[in-house]
């Protein structure tokens, strides 16, 4: 699930930004960050069912990382404290692991991202055209499989349910009666990125698991980060806090039975390569700086992740800019605003997490956090806590 859209909004909709003064000491500037997430917690905690943050910021120049977190494993004061080392649902995030390992695929000559669906999953004839390019930039008209009530109830009723992705499939196929119609233009999906998945292991006859534990988790020393297809093993539970489902928007309706319990423990099946790994923090910004970097992947891979089409009109666009700010690439998502100009981010979401990630190519900076729920859209105020954190590096004369 994403709702990258609202957090960005609020994000990027800050007053201006006045010249940040002399730089501060790095023990002032770690206790006026620890203050932002304080004072988030203490504020929102109730109204998102919020017991914890976690936050790591790595900055041009620096060889380590500002991590810091706050609040507790449990909702209500339980449980030990978080710490940066924690580990935490990153969601949607994931999208741009799967897109990385297409295009390592396509400069190994094993796929080209111009082939379609047919070309490599024969077994989905209706979607025979579109092109895995498609898939990759959600232009590709396939509706997404957790907006169907029948899947969200099938899975309310069973969060321990072990989902195929030919059962996810099944639920927007168009042989399906209930299946819901085609889009049009850009819509996200995350049966999009199934059908990558299941294109990723046919091509390279591998498990996905196992291609991206080789590609990035080892090559890159994300050693603390992890993918379940299923369920995560108990080493892994053990380091993650609870994380709350409390969304009562009418299209999470088929969810009712789960709201404000403790979702962390059950299937992520529904989310495999569309969200399935958890991480900290601290290597989602390792991640984000190879991601756009220029080492990952060859100069035409890096093209292809980085081109864009218009979030607003579904058409290709070179750069995002003031009349149309924001952009979806191959897994990524690039906007411009006002007052930050151009930069990359994405807000994942699982059904008790969210992760959130920024990339300021003008500052050369990364920051990124975690909380441990996923409220009503409306609900969801991480924006503002994205907006505090980036105005205390400002001031601090960090940004």
């Amino acid at each position: 699930m994403t709702r990258w859209l609202a957090v960005l909004f609020a994000f990027a909709a800050f007053g201006p930004i006045a010249p940040a003064p002399a730089g501060s000491s790095d023990a002032a500037l770690r206790a006026s960050l620890q203050r932002d997430l304080d004072r988030y917690l203490s504020s929102r905690s109730k109204v998102e069912h919020l017991s914890a943050i976690s936050l790591s910021i790595s900055l041009r120049g620096q060889s380590s990382n500002i991590s810091l977190a706050a609040g507790r494993m449990r909702y209500g004061g339980a449980g030990v404290p978080v710490t940066p080392n924690s580990l935490w649902q990153i969601g949607s995030n994931t999208k741009a692991f799967t897109a990385v390992t297409i295009l390592e695929l396509e400069a190994e000559g094993k796929l080209t991202i111009d082939q379609t669906v047919g070309t490599w999953l024969p077994q989905y004839p209706a979607w025979k055209s579109v092109t895995i390019r498609r898939l990759l930039n959600m232009s590709s008209g396939i509706p997404t499989y957790d907006n169907v009530p029948a899947m969200l109830r099938d899975y309310a009723r069973n969060p321990k349910r072990n989902f195929t992705i030919p059962e996810l499939i099944a639920y927007v196929y168009p042989s399906n009666p209930a299946a819901p119609k085609s889009t049009t233009g850009y819509s996200y999906s995350n049966t999009n990125y199934l059908l990558a998945q299941l294109i990723i292991e046919k091509a390279s006859h591998d498990s996905y698991s196992a291609e991206i534990e080789r590609r990035f988790f080892s090559r890159l020393g994300l050693n603390d980060t992890f993918y379940a297809g299923f369920q995560y093993p108990q080493a892994v539970l053990a380091r993650m806090p609870a994380g709350y489902f409390f969304n009562r928007d009418p299209d999470s309706k088929a969810l009712a039975p789960l709201l404000g319990l403790d979702v962390s423990s059950d299937s992520v099946s529904w989310m495999q390569g569309a969200g399935g790994i958890v991480s900290t923090p601290v290597d989602l910004t390792r991640w984000a700086r190879a991601l756009y970097g220029k080492t990952l992947l060859p100069p035409k891979q890096r093209a292809e992740l980085f081109s864009l089409i218009s979030t607003k009109t579904g058409k290709p666009i070179a750069k995002t800019s003031a009349a149309d700010p924001r952009g979806f690439g191959l897994g990524v998502v690039g906007v411009t605003a006002p007052k930050l100009g151009t930069f990359w981010f994405y807000e994942g979401e699982t059904l008790g997490f969210r992760m959130v990630h920024f990339y300021l190519p003008r500052q050369d900076a990364v920051i990124a956090f975690g909380l441990n729920s996923a409220p009503d859209k409306a609900q969801d105020h991480s924006g503002q806590l994205a907006t505090s954190i980036y105005n205390t590096l400002h001031e601090s004369g960090r940004l």
